[in-house]
C-alpha cells in the first residue's frame, strides 16, 4: 500500500512541474506571438497607412498604440447629485438594525460596481443584457438576505 502511495506522490510531482514548464512555455509563446502581431501591425500601418483589423473572433486583446487617446468619460449630469440626495432622504436610517454582514456589504459593493459598467456600456452604445442580469441576481440575492 505504501509504494502506491509514494508512486502516486512522484507522478503527482512530475505533472505539478510539468505542468510548471508547460505554463511558461505557453505564457512565453503567447507573448512572443502577441510581439510578433503587433510588429506585424505596425508595418502595415506604417506601409498602408491604416489600422490592421484583427479577426471578429478576437475581442479580449486589442492593441493601442496610443495610450493617451482613450475615450472620455460621459459627462455626469446636474440631475442625477439632485436625485441621489432626494433618494438618500426618502429613506430613513434603520435604528434599531443590525450592522450588515461582511458578505452583504461585499454583494452590495458589487452591485455598485456592476451598475456603474452598466451605464458605461449604455453610454458607449454596447450590449447590456449580461449586466443587466447580473445586477438582477445582485439585487434579488441582496433583498433575500435581508430578510429577517
Amino acid at each position: 500500500m505504501d509504494t502506491v502511495i509514494t508512486e502516486y506522490q512522484k507522478w503527482k510531482e512530475q505533472g505539478e512541474s510539468l505542468r510548471a514548464k508547460a505554463k511558461l512555455a505557453m505564457e512565453t509563446r503567447f507573448r512572443e506571438i502577441l510581439a510578433e502581431a503587433v510588429d506585424i501591425a505596425n508595418l502595415y500601418r506604417q506601409d498602408f497607412g491604416t489600422a490592421l483589423k484583427p479577426p471578429a473572433s478576437i475581442t479580449s486583446f486589442k492593441f493601442k498604440a496610443n495610450v493617451k487617446a482613450k475615450g472620455k468619460a460621459p459627462a455626469k449630469s446636474a440631475k442625477a447629485p439632485a436625485a441621489a440626495a432626494k433618494a438618500e432622504k426618502a429613506a430613513p436610517p434603520k435604528a434599531d438594525a443590525k450592522p450588515d454582514s461582511p458578505h452583504l456589504t461585499a454583494m452590495r459593493k458589487k452591485l455598485d460596481q456592476t451598475t456603474k459598467k452598466l451605464e458605461a456600456a449604455r453610454a458607449a452604445g454596447q450590449n447590456t443584457k449580461n449586466l443587466e442580469d447580473k445586477i438582477y441576481e445582485l439585487e434579488d440575492t441582496i433583498r433575500l438576505a435581508e430578510l429577517p
